[in-house]
């Protein structure tokens, strides 16, 4: 009996050992910021630094590698840093905004990028998306960040020395300095932007160290000065002191685009007395509720750290640009107006990257951040005159389109509520009719509403790109314009104008082609040419950028079977490709070539909704297929993990959305078209307490089709799922197999939404 009794006491020990040792290790955990850094200006793997911050938080941090004003800011091959810098760089293709740097020295004092520089190692870095450390190995000490919305704190280990620094480098197009020892204290600003003209702009500092400062110096570029304030177009301050081995200095870091009490009220609030620690462990928490939105189970601890890296990215941008004044009112610098104003305000994204994957992913997962940047839309129509297309943080004239428009319209057609909507569709009506400054409204509109596409030979470039791409928007206003019960007489022009893609289908070719003035198609015509009538790609990308029409599209080729045959040529044909354009081989073009898939671009945006196109044929199980082929192959939580730029969370939105299973071909419906899901078994918690679970038990590398899937209890045959289902909680479950099932969603009934099969 006692050696039963103690064979019982061991079993329910052993018992909870194993539960205790089977947890979820948190999501954050699996985490890799650095996916994505080990990029150059001919070739991309990412075009991604690590991002030290909060979800949308105002600031982010970095370790700085490359020189000022270099938009490669980090970069994963170099091997030296000169600075921790304050970021808000979208990509290196934008540069930055709101930018100043902080680095701890010793010995001679250099306070040039290149005199404080020091060697490190990746093998003496840590990366977290709520925590930094490196050894800086010249100066012998190790740095620490973490972050909070719009504040930092820093922790330096010195080591012995009569000659410790800390320097900080306002950069270089018209900064101020003051330090105030008594206070051991460094206020400043930074005017430096890549992108303008901003009104008024500066990014207010306020620093506080916790030693008593005994060396106190400005300079004014390399020179330096006799004050403690400095006015210049490079100003820079220093503080110094004696430290004994192991000696940890800390700062406490805060900044404001309005003022330096702003920077001071942002530091009170969001840190208070709280130390390095219990900063850090807040931001850990924060990371983690908002990456458990999304649980996993199964698959590779690979395929695990890849989806969660992918998901850290996309919840970065747009970042907050609002703050808190003294009586806890919302307030924002206006980058139009160059005062202070009420309410929200976001900057730093692209619509032309975004409308695809990330928007509608957040419509669906973080629908409250999304109410909050609608309320910052409204901002910037009042404000501005018109909705951005690229804010950066003001209008930025960089890609095409109109695609505020799928913005504005998804969410509100995928339930959004609680701000001016009238305002934002007037707005939508205002950008689609107007041509505005810096990439606002819509460049050849005249053209366009005129002839129905924007022609070829009016020296407006890229404009086939723009007809398709404003055909599209075009139905997201007739969308949202029929769910605010907008008279037929007012919106039928724009579910007229959604039609006009076909004005630039080539029946000779089965292409998208550009067209003149007059009529005719542009000649010579070669579909491997890269811009031109296109937006960095070729025709062979921007035939399928019909999101809203599919099934009009495969009419006008002929039918189901020549329209997979053509999607299908996608990936028969060789990487050859036309750069004349161009005049040289852009990194797009590099980075579709070698990944030995044929005319498939995955790299860059325009196509990466076309894999999931064999749902509108009838053969749902080659997008099953090509969709698994492209997670394995060009994702990985490596410094190379991407196959082009990621581009403000869309490259990564496209694999997180894939592994779930869908993704939105057509933002402004209410479909997903479906692929097939990664893991086991994903637990999406939606915001209003439903879950969303997908269960593939028999999921694996060699089972990634789909035998048979049920959809709350019922057999589906669908190719498609809808928003208002997932919204309301699904339980979704898929039979996977090694072979396909070729009659499964084979019907036309199947097919996901299409204009031209609206009764």
């Amino acid at each position: 009996m006692k050696n039963l009794l103690m064979f019982a006491v061991l079993f329910i020990s052993i018992k909870a050992f194993s539960q205790q040792t089977k947890h979820t290790p948190d999501p954050v955990d699996m985490v890799n910021p650095l996916m994505g850094s080990d990029s150059k200006y001919d070739l991309s793997n990412g075009n991604t630094y690590p991002a030290i911050a909060l979800p949308w938080g105002m600031n982010t941090w970095t370790a700085q590698t490359g020189k000022m004003g270099d938009g490669w800011q980090y970069t994963y091959g170099a091997n030296k840093i000169n600075g921790f810098k304050q970021t808000h760089q979208p990509s290196p293709w934008m540069n930055d905004y709101g930018q100043f740097a902080i680095m701890p020295v010793t010995g001679h004092l250099k306070v040039t990028q290149n005199g404080r520089t020091s060697w490190f190692s990746h093998k003496a870095e840590t990366v977290k998306p709520y925590y930094y450390s490196v050894y800086l190995a010249d100066h012998d000490i190790t740095t620490e960040i973490t972050p909070t919305d719009r504040t930092a704190q820093f922790r330096f280990t010195f080591p012995k020395s009569d000659s410790s620094y800390i320097i900080v480098d306002a950069f270089d197009r018209g900064s101020f300095v003051k330090i105030i020892p008594g206070e051991n204290k460094i206020i400043g600003y930074s005017t430096k932007f890549a992108s303008g003209p901003l009104k008024n702009f500066k990014d207010y500092f306020v620093i506080y160290a916790d030693k008593p400062i005994t060396i106190a110096q400005t300079y004014s570029d390399s020179a330096l000065t006799d004050s403690l304030s400095l006015h210049a177009k490079h100003a820079l301050a220093v503080i110094g002191f004696k430290t004994v081995k192991g000696e940890q200095v800390h700062l406490r870091v805060a900044s404001s685009f309005i003022s330096i009490e702003q920077a001071e009220l942002n530091l009170k609030r969001e840190q208070g007395n709280d130390s390095f620690s219990i900063t850090e462990q807040k931001a850990k928490d924060v990371w983690s509720k908002t990456l458990n939105h999304v649980a996993i189970e199964g698959g590779t601890v690979d395929q695990q750290r890849t989806f969660y890296s992918c998901l850290y990215r996309m919840v970065f941008f747009p970042n907050k640009l609002y703050e808190f004044d003294a009586n806890n009112n919302m307030v924002h610098y206006s980058p139009y107006t160059g005062t202070t104003m009420p309410g929200y305000m976001f900057g730093g994204t692209g619509f032309w990257d975004t409308f695809r994957g990330l928007y509608p992913f957040l419509n669906l997962v973080y629908p409250g951040i999304v109410k909050e940047m609608q309320e910052g839309l409204v901002n910037d129509y009042k404000e501005g005159g018109w909705l951005p297309e690229w804010s950066s943080p003001g209008y930025s004239d960089v890609m095409i389109g109109n695609n505020s428009a799928s913005i504005v319209a998804e969410a509100y057609l995928k339930g959004g509520r609680g701000y001016d909507i009238e305002t934002l569709y007037q707005a939508l009506i205002h950008g689609a009719n107007n041509e505005g400054p810096r990439g606002t409204g819509r460049k050849g509109v005249e053209y366009y509403n005129k002839l129905g596409y924007v022609p070829y030979d009016v020296k407006i470039n890229e404009n086939a790109a723009r007809t398709l791409e404003y055909a599209y928007d075009d139905f997201a206003i007739y969308q949202l314009g029929k769910a605010l019960h907008k008279p037929e007489s007012e919106i039928g022009i724009y579910k007229k104008r959604s039609m006009n893609y076909r004005n630039l289908f080539d029946p000779t070719t089965g292409l998208m082609r550009g067209k003149n003035q007059d009529g005719s198609f542009e000649t010579p015509f070669s579909p491997f040419k890269w811009g031109d009538a296109f937006t960095e790609g070729n025709s062979w990308h921007y035939t399928w950028g019909v999101f809203h029409d599919m099934q009009g599209l495969v009419n006008l080729m002929g039918g189901k079977k020549q329209f997979v045959a053509k999607l299908d040529s996608v990936f028969t044909l060789p990487p050859i490709f036309d750069d004349s354009y161009y005049g040289e081989v852009i990194h797009e073009i590099r980075e579709m070539q070698i990944v030995n898939m044929g005319q498939y671009a995955h790299g860059n945006q325009p196509i990466q909704h076309m894999l999931y196109l064999y749902d509108y044929a009838g053969q749902p199980w080659k997008t099953q297929y090509h969709v698994r082929d492209v997670m394995n192959k060009l994702y990985f939580a490596t410094p190379d993990g991407y196959c082009g730029d990621e581009d403000n969370g869309q490259t990564s939105a496209w694999y997180v959305f894939s592994a779930l299973g869908f993704y939105s071909v057509c933002p402004a419906s209410d479909q997903y078209a479906l692929g097939a899901p990664l893991f086991k078994k994903i637990t999406v918690n939606l915001e209003n307490g439903k879950k969303v679970i997908i269960n593939a038990p028999n999921n694996s590398d060699s089972n990634f089709y789909i035998k048979s899937m049920s959809v709350n209890g019922k057999p589906y045959d669908l190719n498609w799922l809808s928003h208002k289902m997932l919204l309301n909680g699904a339980n979704i479950i898929f039979d996977m197999s090694s072979n396909p099932n070729k009659l499964r969603g084979s019907k036309d009934a199947d097919s996901p939404y299409s204009l031209s099969n609206e009764k």
